[in-house]
């Protein structure tokens, strides 16, 4: 699972920039140079978990209700490392944000490396030139949706046992970190777009939470008609 997890990461990621890696076939497996989307890497996991499953006559349900903890721990550590590598950031924000993050430009940082997006924001809040800003105030966006995934995570310990069927916690982490997700990546300056300019994985959030919400009702019925 994490060996797949990680190339379905890089393809998810490169698939959605391919007018880029197109041009520049060699970058496609420079994972150094960063591109590494969770949600590849998810799709790619569940995936193989459930071919396993079938392979290994296991319940796909109780083994991803089990697994979903321990993926949960590592996006909540993961997404630290967007901080320390200053990227996945969101756009600008003004002073009045106390969780916002600063960006220095210096040596290491430089204004080419800042988003268009971000850029615009600027010079929308302040009188000055962009190019005499020491730095940039942008939304913490690596910690909104840690502490986010961290809320999930003590949400479904504390409820897990109170799931009606096995695969019901697999199913409240897609509808969770999915809401989540939706409005974060809102505030992201570096989203991977569809042809028609949606971000893929707000697009693909909004479908999970739907998918969760359709499914607990479904399941949840039909164990109700089994009962009566």
């Amino acid at each position: 699972m994490i060996i797949v997890g990680v190339v379905c990461a890089r393809l998810y990621y490169v698939i959605f920039r391919w007018e880029y890696y197109s041009a520049n076939l060699g970058e496609i497996i420079n994972i150094r140079g960063g591109g590494l989307a969770i949600y590849g890497g998810v799709i790619g996991a569940v995936v193989t978990a459930i071919i396993f499953c079938k392979v290994k006559k296991k319940h796909f349900g109780q083994v991803a209700d089990t697994a979903i903890l321990g993926l949960l721990v590592g996006q909540i550590i993961g997404r630290w490392g967007n901080f320390f590598n200053r990227e996945a950031y969101g756009g600008v924000t003004g002073k009045s944000n106390p969780f916002a993050m600063r960006l220095f430009f210096g040596k290491e940082f430089t204004i080419g490396q800042v988003p268009s997006s971000v850029l615009k924001g600027m010079a929308k809040i302040t009188p000055k030139s962009v190019i005499d800003l020491k730095y940039v105030q942008v939304h913490p966006t690596f910690l909104y949706e840690s502490t986010w995934n961290l809320l999930v995570l003590i949400l479904i310990l504390i409820f897990r046992r109170k799931k009606a069927f096995q695969g019901e916690v697999f199913i409240w982490y897609l509808g969770g970190y999915g809401l989540g997700r939706f409005f974060i990546e809102g505030l992201r300056s570096d989203q991977l777009l569809l042809p028609w300019g949606w971000p893929v994985s707000q697009v693909l959030s909004a479908l999970l939470v739907v998918g969760a919400i359709v499914a607990e009702i479904i399941i949840r019925r039909r164990i109700k008609g089994r009962k009566a």
